[in-house]
């Protein structure tokens, strides 16, 4: 019985005149009422805006934690597997004749420029540092916070962020749309990657909707990129030029105030949105190329000035210990711990305890921010006579789950909002590679130089405040701030500010760029896959973009709050949810349309 034909006739009907000419009508008005109606929340009823995003992210989380965390693990042994298989691992992306556009040397450096940049930047030494005080081993009990025992699990979970899951989730969306658009010549938008699945169902309203969640994935995903770039924009030029205006005015823990952000924010955005008027984006360009000289700059001024033996130790030891780990990091999820099943974990002297006195004593056990020691100092008067170590180790699941779904879940919520972005731009260079040159030069080679670099700059970071006499002020400072802390203490006088001067610069550079390819990306989809788009809509999501990130960083800021980036972090998480189910489906498609396409290939 022969194969019937892929369904290929994805019709994403346009405007043919006026204002939104060559746009989807519905995508565009849709991700505009729902990106606006969420800065007229946040602008108009900031703490309200801040606490109810932060009360659904929790209750999700509460709910899909696991599903985040499996289905990242799912992706990345799919992608392993179609890269070992003969069949799929040597089919072209594109015609059987089809080379290449890009040498590998400039296809390296476009896909590593796009996936990271600012997060490189700000948690190049925040993240191993951070790791360092709480991860699951210490959390556990295994390892001593802070000591040189917890190094190798500090870098297991760093290794984890920012290796091959994260790239993974980038690949998956790139492979399912390079697949169909090369392949298949159908539109560079994400409906295309559902087509196996959802046939004609996605020209209609269907397929509008995947495409605005991509759209607003996108923007939350760029949003908190330029929101942590933003502050570590602020810490820098404050670090160069002392004005005091741009902080917060705590001397023990100096942090980018309110206006510092926005004014960044605001300079940021301008020489985005000038970019895209005025053709400055050829400029953008060069300076991106610069960028990569500059990036090797400063990891050369912590191969020569930092901890280089001590950062190549790390790496070799911290990369076996994640191969072993692998399995175990790509699916061990854990559920919440209710107040109940607290108690009931709990020896029976522990009967004595208050109501009060009981969710006292959970909330502090269950903390991954905490350690026994502090646990045991805050426990209050009618628990003194109990067994501390007993009761702190009744709130290990709490802990490992709160640890979780506050740092690995975010990440592969923030890699998932980022997917269409980067997932787009991939797809966009690869025409003519093989799905294993695919998966291997996107996944694996930028992996392990993340992993280089975060052991060089994290690695002398720690090595700091282990033995050069740091003294915890670099563990102290602010996650946008450690990486000028620790060239403080690397470095001094002239050449520390030149090094200072070229870090903001570099993120600057990487800014301007994110948020030019971010609205970039987002006029793609809503044109239904074409590169050239109207300069008037990229002014307009660049007015759109920086009111989603200046609003909620307000909300943040708002009432109780003192984390400015809180409400921007948990839009973020809440809208890349309903993007992670899209991307489970593009899994599901493209296994379908392989397998079926293989059939074909030997009918005929």
């Amino acid at each position: 019985m022969p194969i019937k034909p892929p369904f290929t006739e994805l019709e994403i009907h346009k405007a043919p005149s006026g204002f939104y000419e060559g746009y989807s009508l519905p995508v565009a008005l849709v991700s505009k009422m729902v990106m606006l109606a969420l800065v007229a929340w946040a602008l108009v009823w900031p703490e309200n805006a801040s606490s109810v995003l932060s009360a659904v992210n929790g209750t999700l989380l509460n709910v899909f934690n696991s599903f985040y965390v499996v289905s990242v693990g799912v992706f990345v042994f799919f992608l392993f597997i179609l890269a070992v298989l003969p069949a799929t691992g040597r089919k072209k992306l594109g015609a059987a004749d089809s080379v290449p556009e890009f040498s590998n040397v400039s296809w390296f450096s476009m896909m590593f420029g796009a996936g990271l940049g600012v997060g490189l930047m700000v948690f190049s030494t925040a993240e191993p540092l951070g790791l360092w005080g709480s991860n699951p081993v210490i959390l556990s009990g295994d390892v001593a916070a802070h000591s040189e025992a917890a190094v190798q699990s500090a870098y297991r979970y760093t290794f984890l962020h920012y290796g091959f899951h994260a790239w993974a989730i980038y690949v998956l969306t790139g492979l399912s749309l390079a697949y169909y658009a090369y392949t298949r010549d159908m539109p560079l938008t994400i409906r295309s990657a559902l087509t196996p699945l959802l046939g004609k169902a996605l020209n209609g309203p269907i397929g509008h909707v995947v495409d605005v969640l991509g759209v607003v994935a996108t923007i939350l995903g760029v949003s908190v990129t330029i929101g942590f770039g933003v502050s570590q924009f602020v810490d820098g030029v404050y670090a160069v030029s002392g004005m005091e205006w741009l902080m917060n005015g705590n001397a023990d823990a100096p942090a980018p105030s309110t206006v510092g952000l926005i004014s960044a924010l605001i300079l940021i955005m301008a020489l985005s949105i000038l970019s895209a008027v005025s053709g400055v984006g050829r400029g953008i360009k060069y300076l991106s190329n610069l960028n990569l000289v500059l990036s090797a700059l400063l990891l050369l001024t912590f191969v020569f000035f930092g901890s280089f033996l001590f950062a190549m130790t790390t790496f070799g030891t911290a990369l076996v210990d994640y191969i072993l780990n692998f399995v175990q990091l790509s699916f061990s999820a854990y559920g919440p711990q209710s107040v109940e099943a607290f108690a009931a974990a709990l020896p029976e002297a522990a009967n004595v305890l208050s109501a009060q006195d009981l969710t006292a004593v959970y909330g502090s056990a269950t903390s991954p921010w905490g350690s026994l020691a502090g646990f045991t100092e805050d426990l209050p008067a009618a628990a003194a006579e109990l067994d501390a170590e007993v009761i702190y180790g009744a709130g290990e699941q709490g802990r490992q789950f709160r640890w979780q779904s506050g740092w690995t879940t975010f990440y592969w919520a923030w890699w998932i909002a980022f997917a269409p972005f980067v997932g787009l731009f991939l797809a966009r260079i690869s025409k003519g590679r093989t799905i294993r040159e695919f998966i291997i030069g996107c996944v694996i080679a930028p992996a392990i130089v993340c992993f280089l670099w975060m052991a060089i700059l994290g690695g002398t970071a720690i090595d700091l405040e282990l033995n050069g006499g740091a003294a915890g002020s670099l563990i102290g400072a602010t996650n946008t701030a450690k990486l000028f802390a620790t060239l403080g203490q690397m470095i001094s006088g002239g050449f520390l500010s030149a090094i200072t001067i070229m870090c903001v610069v570099l993120i600057m550079t990487f800014l301007v760029t994110s948020a030019d390819s971010g609205i970039l990306v987002v006029n793609t989809i809503m044109s239904g896959g074409e590169q050239e788009t109207g300069i008037k809509h990229r002014i307009i999501w660049g007015l759109i973009l920086t009111s989603v990130i200046g609003t909620l960083i307000i909300a943040g800021n708002s009432g109780a709050a003192t984390n400015p980036f809180a409400a921007l972090q948990n839009a973020m998480i809440i809208g890349a949810l309903p993007f992670t189910v899209v991307m489970v489906l593009m899994l599901i498609s493209l296994t379908k349309a392989l397998f079926r396409d293989h059939l074909r290939a030997k009918a005929s």
